[in-house]
């Protein structure tokens, strides 16, 4: 994959413009301008991928990240945690120690795999077969608590981490959410993808 490719990967979101779009902008630029529609085209891609490389580069974990995290104790039981991330509508939570330092991650996917003897199984496989009524699944995990299913060690990343290193992280491990820590490794808020669309598109209305 060249680094063109690859940077183009972590823009959440891309223009789409059409020929009329730029002919308009064209039409608005005062006096003659000697370039075609075409290059227009691949002038302002390119100008628009240097703008988001240049915002990704500033704008910090410190600066877009939730601050109010939703966090679990790792001898929390799981009925306990399936309901907070149900009764908050979130897909994940992480698992924190006594001194706030991240002990693990919890997501949709982790309760998935330990309800679950076959890995290729997906949620709707598992709604398909509470449906038929061959039993619940969730039997299986009803007593454990987040230690049992928590993926760990987490994924983490330091305040000053910048938005383009986060988001080769969720790129590269497949993740949608990142704790955030001190240099005492202690939690100081999240990252999701969301937090990062939503600064872009603020960042751009600015």
């Amino acid at each position: 994959m060249s680094k063109q490719q690859e940077d183009e990967k972590n823009i959440p979101f891309k223009a789409d413009i059409s020929d009329e779009d730029i002919l308009d902008a064209m039409r608005d630029i005062p006096g003659y301008i000697d370039i075609t529609p075409g290059d227009f085209r691949e002038l302002y891609q390119f100008a628009f991928r240097h703008a988001v490389k240049r915002i990704q580069s500033s704008i910090k974990a410190a600066d877009i990240m939730t601050r109010d995290v939703i966090a679990v104790d790792k001898d929390i039981s799981l009925k306990r945690v399936a309901d907070l991330m149900a009764r908050h509508k979130i897909s994940g939570v992480p698992v924190i120690r006594k001194d706030r330092k991240v002990a693990g991650v919890i997501s949709e996917k982790d309760f998935l795999f330990k309800m679950v003897r076959k890995k290729e199984m997906t949620f709707m496989s598992v709604v398909a077969q509470c449906l038929k009524g061959r039993g619940c699944l969730a039997v299986s995990i009803r007593e454990k608590t987040a230690k049992d299913i928590m993926t760990s060690p987490a994924i983490t990343v330091r305040e000053d981490a910048t938005m383009n290193e986060i988001a080769n992280i969720f790129t590269e491990k497949n993740i949608n959410r990142v704790p955030v820590v001190n240099p005492d490794e202690i939690m100081t808020g999240i990252v999701s993808r969301a937090d990062m669309v939503r600064s872009l598109l603020m960042k751009n209305r600015s």
